[in-house]
């Protein structure tokens, strides 16, 4: 079930959530890079500190993505997109995000969460599709 989440309200939304979340940019393949990031909420908004590569991504492709993931099978992950301003500072580089549209989604009813745990990451060849087993 997908929430919208009226901007107004998604920094009460984004502090319920904490600092923990996940950035998730493209890279020049246009495939997905996604990594764990803090969020700290300033008067200029969502600021999010990042390594190289994710702040390379933003430069060439500024839409970006903020996951906050569920916490439990009742709750719903905050989802933001936003445009990405990369920053330089003494300390590394860092996102300033301007939301453009934030929605909760809900994990679907009989998800079974203990499958993440089950994952495993695998590489595909070219033309071949890939997938894992357990």
């Amino acid at each position: 079930m997908t929430i919208p989440v009226d901007l107004g309200e998604l920094e009460a939304a984004a502090r319920e959530r904490g600092p923990a979340a996940y950035i998730l940019t493209v890279n020049d393949r246009g495939t997905p890079h996604v990594v764990h990031a803090e969020v700290t909420i300033t008067s200029e908004g969502l600021v999010v500190q990042v390594g190289e590569r994710t702040a390379l991504h933003a430069r060439h492709r500024p839409n970006v993505s903020l996951l906050y993931p569920c916490r439990s099978a009742a709750d719903y992950s905050l989802i933001v997109d936003a445009v990405a301003s990369v920053v330089a500072t003494p300390e590394g580089s860092r996102l300033l995000l301007m939301p453009t549209r934030a929605v909760q989604e809900q994990i679907l009813h009989g998800m079974n969460l203990e499958l993440s745990q089950e994952c495993r990451p695998f590489r595909a060849h070219a033309g071949q599709a890939g997938y894992w087993t357990s």
